[in-house]
């Protein structure tokens, strides 16, 4: 049973407590999500980065709050508790910064946020069709009022 669990911050935007993140993500995995085992790597990147990134793998012009992308085998099935995960998170914390405004909430919340959408998409949710949307949407909600309550998301606003 693997547990690899990798935060990278290549961003300047914001300095990021990655100690509490990790925290954050690893209490989704193992008590939201029930997964046993995963190789999961983050990348929080500046919105320049993850241009590229969605130019080169998406072909979608311009930066995204998130980009997951999924490493298990193609026609295996949506996980189920206790499944693997393996996949690989980018996630613009300038583009959390400028929705934070946009959506009167604070960065750290979206950061957190991207990262339960990202697992969710592991997790085999999908936000192509409004049904779906929605109830990802709604899920996304979910969690993040939880993991707020439990873990000071404020904090993740780690003193320059």
């Amino acid at each position: 049973m693997s547990r690899a669990l990798a935060l990278r911050n290549r961003q300047r935007t914001r300095a990021l407590n990655t100690p509490l993140l990790r925290r954050v993500i690893l209490h989704l995995l193992q008590n939201e999500f029930a997964v046993r085992a995963y190789e999961l790597g983050f990348h929080f990147v500046a919105p320049a980065e993850m241009a590229r990134v969605n130019q080169q793998f998406l072909q979608h012009a311009g930066s995204t709050d998130v980009i997951t992308f999924d490493y298990r085998e193609v026609n295996e099935p949506a996980k189920l508790p206790g499944e693997t995960l393996h996949g690989e998170i980018f996630i613009s914390v300038g583009d959390a910064v400028r929705q934070a405004r946009q959506f009167s909430t604070t960065w750290q919340g979206e950061v957190t946020r991207y990262v339960i959408h990202a697992l969710l998409h592991l997790r085999g949710f999908d936000d192509l069709e409004p049904a779906a949307r929605k109830l990802m949407k709604r899920e996304e909600n979910r969690l993040l009022r939880k993991v707020a309550t439990l873990f000071p998301l404020r904090a993740l606003a780690r003193p320059a």
